[in-house]
This record gives structure tokens, sequence and C-alpha cells, in this order.
């Protein structure tokens, strides 16, 4: 696990400008990789002998810079330093992440006549592009963003994994081309605007949807989206056009029998578990409680029956969010080494500006704090590496089961029978009621010239006071919220047309860049064993009852691959917490703090302010009810103050 940046600078950039960039973003991105550190620059008159990035002072012009900074988790020896040049010295690679089926791959490239100096999976990365080239990208089993430099062909290719799990900025401009790990190191590159981009701000605040594709709140800043890879000319950095390596299938090709496809379910599970483990230090898992932490933990257990196994949770101690039950039923089970944080709503104000400086953006509520002290107590406790159960929701159909896009395949597939008798046992589950259910119904079938209104009926108002909204739509802001579903997913499964839309476009994307912005802070490698393509595209081939069953079970088959290694109690739980916050309460008890931050904001790009502060008053004293937008006017208004975004 690694932070990693470059840049093309553009035309006349001598290497001695480009020396005190890289001493930058090496000490920006140190909590990302603490033991190493590398930096290469590539001269514009011989590209072949690159130079020392932190010493090298010359005036020549520079055609590349590329660095890293390293956590070692495979293979600590210095034979893993990066950049790592190839025997020949024609490609240099830059990584971060962790491909676990490297020794497959390795016996499979030895065989082809490669020959290997070091024992890293980063070798093996390396290998395998300059062998198979971007073929090699469907093969890897991990989470990965690298750049490749090719000296001969003088391009770089910069790639992501299927679901996005590590992470990949990158701004073009009149300064060249540049990308890092994380947005504020990419704010040092030179050039670089902190403008917002008008829409990305607007979804965030109205619908709380961020990270989507490759938006980023910041105008001159894109992500690199999931399963896309770019190649960048140093002879014209200017063109940036990202393609897709990968996108899921949702056709219902499985042929199992629902008892074969839970038993084929559990072993692709468990391998993937396995593959997970394979570490050079200390590892423990994240544990809420809920299913999916519980299953990655149990199947720990499981594979290694005799392994100290150190789990970490946080607890809500006297809310009705609480999961110190469930938590306390699976440590128990695992004979776990247990490890709790509880946390006081006055530690979330001392901790907010470096919980934002780590996220890089805003974000959606206060439960990525209860995330980001879990990783800090790991951490305490040695642990360098966690397993975490991300992405099982939205592979297969958890969260509130989906009752709404289920009622919409079977009334669109002509089965009113499935879809009523759907409907009388789904509402019997916690959350959900028949009104619930056919709101979230009714919304699949309006046009979208109705669907401001279908929102405001809903009480989801697309045009809210608190907004410039004037102004927002002279930006060319469109006041509905972004569904890109019927664009990426054309099908008549509506379940999988939304969990495939989660899993790549907007959704499983913003917890990961939680996940890994709070993991790395804490110099954390943080595993998803669930994110593998295999899995994903088996679980998308399923047929949708499969899924959600017709009683309106979530994760049924899952559930029935669990059964007899996760506790019964846990698998018949109808409810879904995660590391959830009593926010409501929590803001409510930091009121006079609330009332300082929005006050001390005389001005905020496209928020208006006097309103937002009179709506929190009305919230305060009882005149209107509590509503999440709070948090979101919170934390976008002391992201504007730390970062100085401007308009």
């Amino acid at each position: 696990m690694c932070g990693i940046f470059g840049w093309i600078p553009a035309p006349g950039h001598s290497s001695r400008g480009v020396r005190p960039v890289a001493r930058t973003l090496l000490a920006d991105l140190r909590h990302r990789g603490p033991d190493d550190a590398g930096c290469l620059v590539f001269p514009a008159d011989d590209p072949s002998h690159p130079k020392d990035g932190q010493t090298f002072s010359g005036e020549t012009p520079c055609a590349l810079l590329l660095g890293q900074t390293r956590l070692s988790i495979i293979d600590l020896s210095p034979a893993g330093h990066q950049p790592m040049r190839s025997a020949d010295g024609r490609y240099t690679l830059i990584y971060n992440g962790e491909i676990y089926n490297y020794r497959e791959l390795r016996q499979e490239l030895e065989q082809a006549g490669c020959v290997f100096r070091t024992a890293t999976d980063t070798e093996v990365l390396l290998q395998a592009l300059m062998l198979w080239g971007r073929k090699a990208l469907p093969r890897l089993t991990g989470m990965f963003a690298f750049a490749l430099f090719d000296e001969k062909q003088r391009t770089l290719l910069c790639a992501r994994d299927c679901f996005g799990i590590k992470p990949l900025f990158w701004h073009a401009g009149a300064s060249g081309f540049c990308f890092a790990s994380e947005i504020p190191a990419l704010l040092h590159m030179p050039g670089v605007p902190r403008r917002t981009n008008p829409t990305a701000v607007y979804q965030y605040l109205c619908y709380g949807q961020y990270d989507a594709g490759g938006a980023t709140l910041l105008a001159d800043i894109h992500a690199l989206p999931p399963a896309h890879c770019v190649e960048i000319s140093l002879d014209d950095p200017a063109r940036v056009r990202p393609h897709r390596w990968w996108k899921p299938d949702i056709a219902d090709t499985s042929p199992l029998s629902f008892e074969a496809a839970a038993e084929r379910l559990r072993e692709l599970f468990l391998a993937s578990v396995r593959l997970h483990l394979r570490s050079d230090v200390p590892l423990g898992v994240a544990l809420s409680g809920g299913i999916d932490s519980s299953a990655t933990t149990c199947a720990v257990r499981l594979l290694e029956p005799d392994a100290d196994l150190h789990t970490f949770s946080f607890i809500a101690a006297g809310s009705d969010v609480s999961e110190e039950h469930w938590a306390t039923l699976v440590a128990k089970k695992t004979r776990a080494i247990r490890h709790i944080v509880t946390v006081e709503p006055a530690e979330l104000t001392a901790d907010l500006d470096a919980l934002l400086l780590a996220q890089g953006e805003p974000f959606s509520s206060t439960s990525i704090y209860a995330q980001y002290r879990v990783f800090r107590l790991a951490r305490e406790c040695g642990i360098k590496v966690t397993l975490d159960g991300q992405g099982a929701d939205e592979l297969l159909a958890g969260y509130q089961g989906y009752p709404g896009q289920r009622m919409v395949s079977l009334l669109r597939t002509g089965r009113l029978l499935t879809a009523c008798r759907f409907l009388r046992s789904a509402s019997a589950w916690p959350g959900r009621g028949a009104g619930y259910i056919l709101q979230r119904t009714l919304e699949g079938f309006v046009p979208a010239a109705l669907l401001q209104f279908a929102l405001r009926l809903a009480g989801r108002n697309p045009l809210p006071s608190w907004l410039d909204m004037a102004r927002l739509t002279e930006q060319g802001v469109s006041p509905l919220p972004e569904d890109k579903r019927q664009e990426l997913f054309p099908s008549p499964h509506k379940v999988k047309q939304k969990l495939a839309t989660q899993l790549i476009w907007n959704g499983l994307p913003q917890l990961l860049r939680h996940g890994d912005r709070n993991a790395m802070a804490h110099s954390i490698e943080s595993r998803v064993p669930f994110l593998t393509r295999e899995l994903a595209e088996f679980c998308l081939s399923l047929p949708e009852h499969y899924l959600v069953d017709d009683t309106g079970c979530s994760k049924s088959v899952f559930r029935r691959a669990m059964r007899g290694i996760v506790p019964d109690e846990i698998l018949d739980r109808r409810d879904k917490i995660g590391f959830a916050t009593p926010e409501r309460q929590w803001l409510e008890s930091l009121g006079d703090w609330v009332d300082a931050t929005l006050k001390q904001a005389a001005s905020v790009p496209w928020l208006r302010m006097d309103v937002a502060r009179r709506e929190w008053q009305d919230i305060r004293n009882g005149k209107s009810a509590f509503n999440w937008r709070v948090w979101r006017w919170l934390c976008y208004t002391r992201w504007v103050q730390l970062f100085d975004i401007t308009e």
C-alpha cells in the first residue's frame, strides 16, 4: 500500500523546478507509505537515464517526474523500492495496492520465460504488464492504481482496479499533466486551481451524492474512474481519454440451483479471504457485527484456526444504533482478541479538520468518523493490515434489500401476483413498510418530465432555498439527481441494474474512498475480500430472487452460503447498522459548535448561509424536523475554509 504521484511538465520546466515539487509530494503522501520513498526525474534529452528527484539539481528540461511512498506489506526488504525499473530500463512502474494472486501469476510468468529479481508483487505486476500489456488487467486479483512509463513509446499508462479500491486523481492544464493518490497532494502541484465543480457541489449538498464516475467537487481535478485506464503521451499530455477495461454483466447467466449457487458462493468467498490473508505483517478485522464483517471474521477463523485474531469495533454506547451485542457474539465465537473504541461528540469537533484533510473532500455523515477512529485504534495496537466487509451490500442486495427495484422487476415482467405477495412479506421487515416500498416502486415508473414533481411529493425538494439555485442554473446545473442506471446497464433486472451501477459508478466508490483515506491516514492497508472480479461476476449472474427472495430477505443466497460458519443469530438479522453513529443526538448536543461553524462562514460558494443558519435554528428550536443535510452544510463549509476553495 502506497502513495504515488507523477507529473509530465509543460515544455520549459527544468529539473531544478521539479525538485521542490517532488519533495513536497513525498511529504504530503508519507502517511500512505512511511516505510520508504523514491522519486525519479526523467530528463527530456535523455529519459533512459533518470535521476534521483530529491537530489538532482540540473537545469535540463524535465520530461517526467514519478514518485512513490511505500507501506511495506509483502517482501519487507529494500527489494520492493519504487519506482521499479525493468532490467533493460525501458519500463518504470509506480504502484499502490496489492495483487493477491501474485504467486500464481509469477508461476505463469516464469513458465513464459520471465526472470525475477525480487519476491514482491510489484515486480509481478511489472513483468505482467511488460508481457501482456493491458490484457494483464483482467488477470489481476487485487486492488491497484499504477502508472507505467514506457521510455521507448514515450507513454505513461495509468490504471485503476475494477472497483476503484485504490485512488488516482489527475489534472491537465497549462502546467502539464499530473496525478496523485490524494487530492490534497495534487493541489500542491504547480498550476492546479481550487475552483468548485458546481454540478458536483449541487449533487452533494442536495442529494448526498458524490464520488460519481470521474467527478470531484473541484472543477479541474478528476478521478480516474473504477475499471478504467488511460495512456498519456509525453508529447501530447493534454490529451486524456480514459478507457473502460471492465464492466460487469448483469444478465441471468448462471445455470445453478439456489443450493448449488450458495455452495459455489461459499467456495468463492473463502478462496478470496484466503488470498486476502497473504501478508508479511500483523493483520486484523474491522468488525461491526453485521452479516458482512461477521462473515469475514468467521471465515478468517475457519481458515486460520490457531492464529491470533484481532477485531476492531466502534460501539455507539447507549444508542439505538449500537452493534455491541452482535460484535460481542462474533468475537466470542471466533475467540478474537477484541479492541473497542467509543466516541464522545466533542471528539468529533476536535478531529474534524484532521478527518477532512485525510478525506480530501466532504463526506456524507459522522459515521465516517467512527471508521476513522477504528483505524486509529488498529494502528495503536500494532496492526498494519485489516480486512473489511465493504462491497457485500452492492453485490448481494443488502441495505434495505432494494424492495422497490424488486417490485419494478416483477411488475415490468408481468408477475403481478408475485409482486403482491412480495409487497405483503417484504413490508414486514424493519424500516420498510408498504408505503416505503410503494413509493420506491412508483419512482421506477416516473417519466423524466415529472421527476421534479415526484421528488417534491416525496419530500425531496430539488430546488432548496438554502442553495443559490439561480446562479447554479446559470452554470448549467440540472436540478435532478444524476442517474446512470439505464445508460450503463439497460436491463429489466432492476435490482441488479441498481447494484451494478452502485458498484462501479455511484455508491460503493464513496465508501471505498472513505475506507482508503481513513485507513491510510493511519498507515494501514484496508482489504476488502468481497470485491474481486470473480465474486462480482458470479453474484451478478444469479437470478434476482437468489439475492432478494420472495419474502424480501436481503442477501438470501449469501446467508445460506454462510450457514455453519457464521452464527445463525447473525445470519437471521433483519436490520442493517454498521459503524453508524447517533448523528442527530451528536449534532443536537453540539448545537453551540454548529452555530459557531455556520456563523463564522459569511460566504461559501453556492450555499446561502443566511438561509442555512435560519433552518438550523428552526431544527434546534424544534420548529422543524432534523435533516441529514445539516451535516453536509457543516462538512462542506469547513472543507471550503480548510482548502481555500473558490467558486
